[in-house]
């Protein structure tokens, strides 16, 4: 993988070649760039890397905070390619910020886990596409709803006006069998809801998730490198 130098300018044919080595892994799992959606995470790096980004070929770009994403929406080398992008927003998202996304075409909200932030997205963006995050690995210190609630909350959102597309965890650190064992409740749910997308897997367990049926992954570290300090 080649990572970013901070003295150098993105290399849009280097990040090309980390996104193939990214679709041969998904290959090697027995998915395909037709099956599962890539969406490369540009949160934590500046516009010129959402540049480099585009000019390697990729429109589905994951951000997380409301505030990073403002700045970079209104550089000017972001504005110009911004037509062409699908931003996605895959963060934790507090509710007295969905108001900064309100007139912002987001083509999917990956981290709806609660009723009141169903309500304040019903109120601010009605139609929105969303996925509800689950919290596969049962741990406290991370978003999403428990499968106990999974439930409630996807007919709280469909009655809302939301457009729930499926669901995404985010497995917690553990070995093989189990961090499949996440995933594979994950898939069961979804197909219990005939919910389409099953967004589960990362740069580090991307394989894992595809041989489990997602059809979307959120990979940054292994196309862009190692992001800068915050």
């Amino acid at each position: 993988m080649i990572g970013p130098d901070p003295d150098i300018a993105p290399d849009p044919t280097a990040i090309a070649e980390n996104v193939e080595r990214v679709f041969n892994n998904i290959a090697d799992a027995g998915g395909s760039p037709e099956s599962v959606q890539l969406i490369a995470v540009t949160k934590g790096f500046g516009p010129e890397m959402v540049a480099a980004a585009h000019a390697a070929g990729l429109v589905d770009l994951g951000e997380s905070y409301v505030q990073e994403f403002e700045a970079k929406r209104i550089d000017a080398s972001v504005q110009a390619i911004e037509p062409e992008l699908r931003w996605h927003f895959i963060g934790r998202l507090q509710t007295n910020k969905v108001r900064s996304l309100a007139d912002v075409d987001v083509e999917l909200i990956h981290s709806v886990d609660r009723t009141s932030l169903v309500k304040e997205l019903a109120k601010r963006k009605p139609g929105q596409r969303v996925l509800i995050q689950v919290n596969i690995g049962e741990e406290e210190q991370k978003g999403g709803c428990s499968f106990d609630d999974v439930d409630g909350l996807v007919a709280r959102a469909r009655d809302s006006g939301l457009a729930v597309a499926g669901l995404m965890g985010v497995a917690r650190l553990a070995d093989d069998d189990d961090t499949r064992r996440q995933f594979d409740h994950l898939v069961a749910v979804a197909d219990r809801h005939e919910l389409v997308i099953r967004s589960i897997g990362m740069s580090g367990d991307l394989g894992i998730a595809v041989r489990a049926g997602s059809n979307m992954i959120r990979v940054g570290t292994a196309i862009f490198g190692p992001r800068p300090p915050r």
